[in-house]
């Protein structure tokens, strides 16, 4: 549903998107993951026709991004950040206007209002001043308006920044709803949003793409390799020995207390040594009482590729 390929913008000597690919297929909730400055709202303006690139190809539903703009724009709800609105005008006001400038006729306007009133929770503020609304209200605007000529893709840039808690989970939720019916590429530098909506993750950083992946995908590659927790009764000594002997194990790191070791057992990567450390206890006559694999965290992930980032760039330079 959208195919970016060797995606590039400069402002002058500055390269804000550099070499960037990605794909996102029809169905998919994908998130454009990454710090303030990253690149994202300057692929996500590209994208949409608000801004030329430098050098690459996009393409939305089939239609060239650069050639063809007028079919990429009838096919994509976008709601930028910042949610630009008229706050004098009422909701249904501000809706029928923005249908008219997408050539919607009369009842096709009337219809979509109806529609996208009811699937963003709008209808006793629908003919409410938007200056009136409070700020999650005002994102449901947005949303509404993305939403009215009912396109096959959404881009959603920030879609949650300055909401409350309360504010946020109802965003996330209908995000989640939209879904059912469109392809959305949405993008946050807010981690758990990702981890709450989104099928997917592409995290760009420096201009540049550092991961992507299902969101499982990307933890398992926090670190590298796989880490394992267990807690063994036993002399330590011979424990520990035994556990370094398990083929795949690269490190044991052991604290222990009451006759109780802890270890934390690091392996190649990809290998999961769980069996063999329950079968190594139960056959040494040893009690295990714990046994699990620590993962990572996206957060964690994250703040890894963003650093890595920042150093490349400053080695660059």
């Amino acid at each position: 549903m959208i195919a970016v390929r060797n995606l590039t913008k400069a402002f002058g000597a500055h390269l804000a998107v550099d070499n960037v690919s990605f794909t996102v297929q029809e169905g998919e909730i994908v998130g454009f993951l990454g710090p303030n400055g990253a690149g994202k709202s300057t692929t996500m303006r590209i994208l949409t026709g608000f801004m030329p690139a430098t050098g690459g190809t996009a393409s939305v539903a089939g239609f060239d991004v650069f050639s063809q703009s007028i079919e990429v724009r009838r096919r994509i709800g976008y709601l930028p950040e910042g949610n630009p609105l008229y706050p004098e005008m009422r909701v249904r006001e501000y809706l029928n206007f923005r249908g008219k400038l997408r050539g919607m006729g009369r009842p096709e306007r009337a219809k979509g209002i109806e529609s996208v009133a009811k699937r963003c929770w709008l209808g006793e503020f629908i003919d409410r001043p938007i200056g009136q609304l409070s700020k999650g209200m005002k994102q449901r605007v947005g949303l509404a308006d993305a939403l009215l000529h009912d396109p096959d893709v959404l881009i959603l840039d920030e879609p949650t920044i300055g909401l409350d808690p309360t504010q946020i989970r109802e965003t996330r939720r209908l995000i989640s709803d939209l879904a059912k019916r469109h392809t959305i590429l949405l993008s946050s530098h807010i981690l758990p949003e990702v981890e709450a909506v989104c099928q997917r993750t592409i995290i760009i950083a420096g201009g540049k793409i550092r991961a992507s992946g299902s969101i499982s995908e990307v933890r398992d590659r926090i670190k590298g390799s796989s880490g394992l927790i267990a807690e063994i009764r036993g002399p330590q000594d011979q424990v520990t020995a035994a556990i370094r002997q398990l083929g795949g194990v690269q490190k044991v790191d052991v604290s222990g207390a009451d006759g109780w070791n802890r270890l934390r057992i690091t392996s190649h990567e990809g290998k999961d040594v769980r069996e063999e450390v329950a079968a190594l206890a139960a056959k040494s006559g040893w009690a295990l009482r714990e046994l699990r694999l620590e993962v990572g965290s996206l957060e964690e992930f994250f703040v890894q590729i963003t650093a890595q980032a920042a150093a490349t760039k400053t080695a660059a330079a």
